[in-house]
């Protein structure tokens, strides 16, 4: 195990970002001098859960963020500082409802099982002006701007940026491009554990919208910030292996049997009934991996400028077709196209993995693969489940799933339904233009 001091004494690091996050997806830190670190590795440092996106009061006694020191980065753009992701704990147990907790727990429960979940991420985001209501980039105008190379450029100090710091963080990012929506772009890098996937997407949030400030900009994981254009995306790439880390491993999912339509593209029966877990509880997922009001505007959006959504609205899966809520782009692996930005980094993995054992514990059936075009041709498709119009509605399709609910732990589901409700509740009671302009008159 790392020792914190010593890492600080080799590394030159005087500050520690000792960092939690909350259900909602937010950041949690505390900023410790590298002096004070060997207590606080040891203790944790103290917190007011009430205080963040916890179902706590203020009466509840001191939470303890424990760093694990596994997860340290030296902040590459600020190197007298180090980030390390932390467990919350309380009274000596962990905190049950704590998001990096609940991930830990599922991991375990795959662990004990010979599974070992390893994804990849691909995190959209965008560029705005400072104020959040533009885009930085008033020469981005292009009716399909997906992969523009002039676009990219224009933002190359800010792209290279962040990439270089992966790179010396030895994450392995492979590309970058600007994506479908102008002032969009999505950066790469290698798929790992889903604990390490978590830390580093927590991670490269911080990192993005570090940078950009730098540069005067803001970056947002917004689903939909700009009406009309397609929203930011968080696609999982998902595989099981018989052993974690990077020692030599047997993918789970992998086969060249060629046997029924999983078979075909090159899923194995495991990886069939992961993927059954998945369409099983889809509707019910999109509570945590669409967990916001503003993430409904993105799966259920008419058609954008450029064209397509790329976002699901119906519970469907195929091969390589994007127009589907899963794909199988090749053998031993599919890719989730369900999540937007707003989904926090440790609920998502840990979703999945909820989903996925679910359907391995009760052989669950994907159901039919299709490979039509789900844009022009979805009407066709009789009988797959629409996936949820609303907040309210993910919120009581979770509420309804009890399998997943009680994979995911009872405390958390409690706590997330309570806080999410209230989200919900404030929402409603915001009166909006769109009143005004449509109800004035009547």
């Amino acid at each position: 195990m790392t020792d914190l001091a010593a890492f600080a004494r080799d590394t030159g690091v005087a500050y520690f970002m000792i960092s939690f996050t909350d259900i909602f997806g937010g950041q949690r830190a505390k900023l410790v001098p590298a002096a004070a670190i060997a207590d606080m590795q040891e203790e944790g440092a103290g917190f007011a859960g009430f205080a963040t996106w916890l179902d706590m009061t203020p009466a509840h006694p001191d939470m303890l963020a424990v760093p694990d020191p596994s997860s340290v980065i030296q902040l590459p753009w600020k190197p007298e500082v180090a980030w390390v992701a932390a467990n919350p704990v309380m009274e000596g147990a962990d905190v049950a409802q704590a998001p990096r907790n609940v991930l830990r727990r599922l991991i375990d429960s795959a662990a004990a099982k010979g599974m070992h979940v390893k994804t990849g991420i691909e995190a959209e985001y965008f560029l705005l002006t400072p104020q959040g209501n533009e885009i930085s980039d008033p020469f981005d105008i292009a009716e399909k701007p997906c992969y523009d190379q002039q676009a990219i450029m224009r933002r190359y100090d800010v792209v290279r940026e962040i990439c270089d710091y992966m790179l010396e963080l030895g994450w392995g990012p492979y590309q970058n491009d600007h994506e479908d929506a102008n002032g969009q772009f999505e950066m790469n890098w290698e798929f790992d554990d889903t604990l390490r996937t978590a830390d580093k997407h927590s991670f490269f949030k911080f990192m993005t919208k570090s940078v950009a400030e730098k540069h005067g900009f803001r970056a947002t994981f917004m689903p939909k910030p700009i009406e009309g254009l397609t929203g930011n995306g968080c696609h999982a790439h998902i595989s099981v292996w018989d052993a974690p880390g990077a020692a030599a491993s047997t993918n789970i999912f992998a086969t060249d049997r060629g046997e029924g339509q999983t078979g075909e593209v090159g899923l194995s029966g495991e990886g069939a009934h992961f993927l059954g877990g998945i369409m099983k509880h889809a509707a019910a997922m999109t509570a945590i991996t669409n967990p916001t009001v503003n993430s409904y505007k993105r799966i259920n959006a008419p058609r954008t400028t450029s064209g397509a959504t790329w976002a699901p609205n119906t519970v469907t899966w195929s091969g390589n077709n994007r127009t589907h809520m899963v794909r199988v782009p090749g053998p031993g692996r599919f890719e989730l196209r369900l999540a937007d930005g707003a989904a926090n980094p440790y609920l998502l993995q840990a979703v999945i993995i909820a989903a996925g054992l679910d359907g391995l514990g009760t052989s669950a059936d994907p159901g039919k693969r299709h490979d039509i075009d789900m844009y022009a041709e979805g009407h066709k498709v009789r009988g797959a489940p629409k996936l949820p119009l609303n907040l309210l509605d993910a919120l009581r399709a979770f509420d309804r799933d009890k399998a997943l609910k009680s994979a995911l732990g009872s405390e958390f589901s409690a706590a997330f339904l309570k806080l999410k409700h209230q989200e919900w509740q404030s929402y409603m009671a915001h009166f909006s233009e769109w009143e005004r302009v449509n109800t004035l008159d009547i």
